[in-house]
């Protein structure tokens, strides 16, 4: 991935969306610090080309709108994805100053692994983004300037470009947030990105009070003042195979509907009282038959269907609140998001010198 040049005008100032490094006469001593997260799953081949376009603005930097800030620390946290990935972020450490290995027990997935980065982080903002080089650290400028002009605590990047996925997973997306926007009613819950702007303590206190399981942009909208979006292009991924298979994207939306509150619950009520209806109306249809002497024996079909859907529709029900007591039992078990540890390379597992016989 080359690192693009930073086009800026006569005096300086950035040209678009793109922030440019002040010259040296300026002070030193940005307004805005900014602490990067980064979860690493498979970033073999992708993470050190997208430190590399990070490292500019880890120097002082202007926005178009004429805010400074600073790219003060990168957080890199393992994961334990299937490839090679603890080594690259052992040499990008040693490379980089600014960059910070944070090593997880086991693998948590990318949103417990976004917590710990957010919680081990110390700037006035966080941004979290993908490790695959999808998005494009230059536009973090863009969205700091949305953040002052809107006064949001919290900015989405809202892709001006359909997501480089193929036509059936854009549209699967579409309609996932859009079942979502029903089912939390926030209007939000369109706009979820992983890659997000926001402010430092809102950041840390979220990743202090999730509880196992709980969705990150749920738990951000419960206490975020105000959401807003700023416009960003996707780029293409680095040469990599995608982390979600089709059954891991499906737990990931069901886990988006469990943790928006209870008007999973809600559905269930409802079903129910359309069911009730209709068993009424079967009711009084039988009764009228009854009366007329029309019973006959076609209408055992009938009655297989309605058992049918009845029985499905409780076995359903029942899925659904077996699914909301989990979260409970996970929580009161006190069973933790994530776990931070040490880099094993650098603990017992890491001593592999064996002593001669």
């Amino acid at each position: 991935m080359q690192q693009p040049e930073l086009p800026a005008d006569e005096t300086g100032r950035v040209i678009g969306s793109e922030p440019v490094t002040l010259p040296s006469a300026e002070p030193d001593v940005a307004d805005h610090s900014i602490s990067i997260v980064i979860p690493v799953y498979q970033g073999e081949r992708t993470l050190a080309a997208v430190l590399g376009e990070i490292e500019p603005l880890t120097r002082l930097s202007i926005t178009p709108d004429g805010y400074t800030f600073q790219v003060e620390e990168v957080l890199l946290v393992f994961d334990h994805g299937p490839d090679n990935s603890a080594s690259i972020i052992r040499d990008i450490t040693e490379r980089y100053p600014f960059a910070r290995g944070i090593w997880l027990s086991k693998n948590f997935g990318q949103h417990a692994a976004t917590l710990a980065g957010m919680a081990s982080s110390g700037g006035d903002w966080i941004v979290t983004l993908d490790e695959d080089g999808q998005h494009d650290p230059r536009a973090i400028g863009g969205m700091l300037d949305t953040a002052m002009r809107e006064q949001a605590s919290v900015v989405y990047a809202k892709p001006t470009n359909p997501a480089p996925h193929g036509a059936l997973r854009n549209g699967a997306s579409k309609a996932a947030k859009y079942l979502l926007t029903k089912l939390s009613g926030s209007g939000a819950a369109a706009d979820y990105q992983s890659y997000r702007l926001m402010l430092g303590n809102i950041g840390r206190s979220v990743a202090a009070y999730a509880g196992s399981g709980v969705y990150l942009d749920v738990a951000i909208g419960w206490v975020a003042a105000r959401v807003t979006t700023s416009p960003v292009e996707l780029r293409e991924e680095g040469e990599r195979s995608s982390g979600y298979s089709a059954r891991r994207l499906f737990s990931h939306f069901w886990r988006m509907i469990l943790t928006t509150g209870t008007r999973g619950l809600r559905l269930v009520s409802g079903l129910g009282v359309i069911f009730a209806l209709v068993g009424v109306v079967f009711a009084v249809v039988i009764f009228i038959q009854r009366l007329a002497g029309d019973i006959a024996i076609q209408g055992w079909a009938s009655l297989s269907v309605l058992v049918l859907l009845s029985a499905g529709f409780i076995l359903f029900s029942l899925g659904i609140i077996a699914e909301y007591i989990g979260i409970n039992v996970n929580m009161a078990m006190g069973k933790p998001p994530y776990l931070i540890t040490t880099d094993p390379a650098d603990g017992p597992l890491g001593r592999t010198h064996k002593a001669a016989k």
